[in-house]
Order: C-alpha cells, then sequence, then structure tokens
C-alpha cells in the first residue's frame, strides 16, 4: 500500500475541492457498538495524510457526542478540512432512542447554533437537511438555509434522501453543492431520478454506505449472529435471516473481481461507486466510514483501481438481485418517495 493521495473533485459548482473520497465518522461514537476514540483519533489523521479531506457527521449521532469528539480535530486542521454536519432528526429528550425529523426554521435555526457550539466553529462548511419533513415545502426548508449562508454560519448547503424533483425545486431557491443518499452495489435506487437531476444541476453526489454497512467487504454474513446487540444494523432488513444468507451468495462476482485485480472485497466495492463519476458525469465523493487506520488505508487505495467493462458488466446485475430494504421503513428515503 502506498502513500499516495487521493485525487480532488469539486462539490456542486461552486462548492469546495475535496479528496475524491471522504469519510463518515458516525460509526466512531454511534450506532455500530464499541468504539474505540484511540483508534478512531488514529484514523482522522491518517485519513487526512493520504487527502482525505471531507469529514461527515450529523447532529444526530450519538445525540451530538459525534460532532463533540470531532471538534478538536477539525480545530487542529481547520485550513485542511471540509466539514460536514446535517440538521433534522430531532431526539426527544425523554425518548433517546426516538427521531423525528423537523425541517421548521425555528428547529433549523436552534440546531444549527447547537451544531456550532458542539463542533466549536465560527462556521460549518457543507450543512445538510437529514432527512425530508414532507409537511414542509422544501422550498421554505431551503429558504431558511440559505439564510444561514447569508449570515456567514453556513458555507454551502447539502440535502439528503431527496428525489430528483425536489433536488429542483431547492434548487430553485439556492444552489445546492451535494446531496448525499445511499449508493453502493448493493443500493442503486437513487440511478432513476436523483443522479439525472444532480447531473443536470451540477450537483455533487455524496454517497453513504458504499460499503453497504460493511456487509460487501464480506467482514460479517449476518447481522443477528455476527454483530453486538447495540448494532443498529441488526434492525435492517437485508442484514439479517434468510435475507443474509441470499445476499451474502451475491459477493461471488465481487470476489471474482477482487482477485483479478489482488484487491479486497470492500475495494472493488469501493472502485464500483468512485467510478460511477465517469460512468454518470457527475463527481462523486463516497463517504465510507471506518475507526480503523489500516481500513481508511485499503479504502483511499480503491481510488486507483480502475474497472473494466467487463468487469462492470459482471457486478451489474447485483443490486436487482439483493433480498431486503435498505431501512425497515422506507419512507423517510428518496426512494419511498420516488
Amino acid at each position: 500500500m502506498t502513500d499516495s493521495t487521493v485525487p480532488t473533485a469539486r462539490l456542486g459548482d461552486d462548492g469546495p475541492e475535496v479528496g475524491v473520497q471522504g469519510l463518515g465518522c458516525m460509526g466512531m461514537s454511534f450506532a455500530y457498538g464499541p468504539t474505540d476514540t484511540y483508534a478512531s483519533r488514529a484514523t482522522l489523521e491518517r485519513a487526512l495524510e493520504l487527502g482525505v479531506t471531507l469529514y461527515d457527521t450529523a447532529d444526530a449521532y450519538g445525540a451530538g457526542e459525534n460532532e463533540r469528539f470531532l471538534a478538536p480535530f477539525f480545530g487542529a486542521h481547520r485550513e485542511e478540512v471540509v466539514v460536514a454536519t446535517k440538521f433534522a432528526l430531532s431526539i426527544p429528550p425523554d425518548e433517546p432512542t426516538r427521531r423525528i425529523i423537523r425541517n421548521d426554521a425555528p428547529y433549523i435555526r436552534e440546531a444549527v447554533e447547537a451544531s456550532l457550539r458542539r463542533l466549536d466553529l465560527d462556521v460549518i462548511d457543507l450543512y445538510y437537511m437529514h432527512r425530508r419533513d414532507v409537511n414542509v415545502p422544501i422550498e421554505e426548508t431551503v429558504g431558511v438555509m440559505a439564510d444561514l449562508v447569508r449570515e456567514g454560519k453556513v458555507k454551502h448547503l447539502g440535502l439528503s434522501e431527496v428525489t430528483g424533483e425536489e433536488l429542483r425545486a431547492a434548487q430553485a431557491v439556492h444552489p445546492i453543492a451535494a446531496v448525499q443518499s445511499e449508493w453502493s452495489l448493493f443500493s442503486r435506487d437513487i440511478e432513476a431520478g436523483v443522479v439525472p437531476a444532480a447531473r443536470e444541476l451540477g450537483v455533487a453526489l455524496v454517497p453513504y454506505s458504499p460499503l453497504g454497512r460493511g456487509f460487501l467487504t464480506g467482514s460479517f454474513a449476518d447481522a443477528d449472529q455476527d454483530l453486538t446487540q447495540d448494532d443498529f444494523r441488526r434492525q435492517q432488513p437485508r442484514f439479517t435471516g434468510d435475507n443474509a444468507a441470499a445476499n451474502a451468495a451475491l459477493l461471488a462476482p465481487v470476489r471474482t473481481v477482487a482477485e483479478a485485480h489482488g484487491a479486497t472485497l470492500g475495494q472493488i466495492a469501493l472502485a464500483w461507486v468512485q467510478q460511477q463519476a465517469r460512468v454518470h458525469a457527475l463527481p462523486v465523493i463516497p463517504i465510507p466510514g471506518t475507526r480503523k487506520p489500516n481500513r481508511v488505508e485499503e479504502n483511499t487505495g480503491a481510488t486507483r483501481i480502475v474497472l473494466t467493462q467487463d468487469e462492470l458488466s459482471l457486478l451489474e446485475p447485483i443490486a436487482d438481485k439483493v433480498a431486503g430494504d435498505r431501512y425497515a421503513d422506507m419512507t423517510f428515503t428518496s426512494a419511498g418517495r420516488e
């Protein structure tokens, strides 16, 4: 493994230039079982050494704990990193496991001030609407976000899990730098409407869970059997029971391609996502999550793998054969509204 840094891409027409692979930081303090603070801090530093400059968090990750955890790293490297965080998933004080989607103006203003405090920043580089509240016109939500830009609290705007038409409506109010949604060999629903809209509007795609939440790496085969009780993947339909067994069999062509490149399963899964930038002619900056320095080295190595047309064709049928949805409730995703 060399220390070659990753190439760069731009977030939107006027957004910042970032490493073509970012880092999802959620798991460093939330959702994926026990954490190791020392290893996570080392991972952040190693990622930056390798040219990873986009760091993704949200106020809902650990009820603000993830933002607090990242603050010292961001403070030490403020001129080198692009900080992305999100609002919209409100956590009731008496129900810490519940999430309520809010896109209303008072909540957005409360949320941005709280994130700025936890992150110890004067301005957020990229501020996402995490999920869409269909009871609030998206034009109103983006209008409030645009005010935050004018007030100097936010530099650029992003949306997560929106449809193509919602993206168009938002762009008409204020330029959108990035759209975040799940995109991987297992999840390709955004290619129908979101990807064409983003290409048309000059918006970058930021795929989350490009490794299928670790399933595409082969690191686990059944969430119920292989993961701890507090790992939220046990709640996702495609990772348990008969679905998990059927989906594990779908990794066979990924193994074939990996062997041809002397690469890991994860590297091929990431290389496929990275290569969608050329396939669909738009910037694609995936944000695989990890808490280990050696994994970020492996992940960034995927940016140097180019898949042949025959290999892309071999991987093409996988998504249509996946058993189970990516969430138990798909109404909160773009696919649930397309």
